[in-house]
Order: C-alpha cells, then sequence, then structure tokens
C-alpha cells in the first residue's frame, strides 16, 4: 500500500503532468559553453624532451577546464595538469584528445 503513491506520483511524473505549483526541473544543457575552437597542439621545448599536449582557446571559467582536464586525463590513463586556461596531456595524444573533445561536444 505504501508503493501505490509513489507509483501515482511516477506516473504523473513519467507523463509530464505536475502537481499544481510545481514547476520543471530546469534542464542542464549536455553542451558545453564554450564558444569557439579549441587548439590541441604538440609540444617539446622546455620539457626536458618529453612530448605533451597542449589544449588551449578555452572560454570556460577555470573550475570547468579543471573539471575537463580530469575527465580527459581519465579517460586517456595519462597525467596531465590545468594551468592558466590550458590543460596539458602527458604525451603525443594528440588524435584521442580531438576524438574525446569532439565527442563531447567540443569543436577542435
Amino acid at each position: 500500500m505504501a508503493n501505490a503513491w509513489q507509483n501515482a506520483l511516477q506516473s504523473l511524473l513519467s507523463n509530464g503532468n505536475l502537481p499544481e505549483g510545481a514547476e520543471p526541473a530546469p534542464e542542464q544543457s549536455s553542451k558545453p559553453r564554450q564558444s569557439g575552437k579549441l587548439i590541441v597542439d604538440i609540444e617539446r621545448k622546455g620539457r626536458a624532451g618529453k612530448t605533451a599536449t597542449i589544449i588551449s582557446g578555452f572560454t570556460l571559467p577555470d573550475e570547468e577546464i579543471k573539471r575537463l582536464a580530469t575527465e580527459l586525463k581519465s579517460k586517456l590513463g595519462t597525467g596531465g595538469s590545468a594551468r592558466g586556461g590550458e590543460i596539458l596531456i602527458q604525451g603525443e595524444r594528440r588524435e584521442a584528445v580531438c576524438n574525446l573533445l569532439r565527442a563531447m561536444g567540443y569543436k577542435v
């Protein structure tokens, strides 16, 4: 009997009918708030001969850039950092980074 009201509420919400006075939850856009294209480049200078993939051209806040860097590092299984409006990914991962960013809705 306790589930009856839950089932009724679920059917109302799934049909798009909301109780009187209730407002729908704001939809979160899955698209990033990035405007313009991102630049993905390879850099070797000043890194003791090690290669790094640099992603620049962000118009996002620093917190979003750090979140994106964490997600990219996790998916690529590599190290890196986010500083000064850029993301650094260790190694030459330009093609993989471009593919991931496009899949996330960014223009590269």
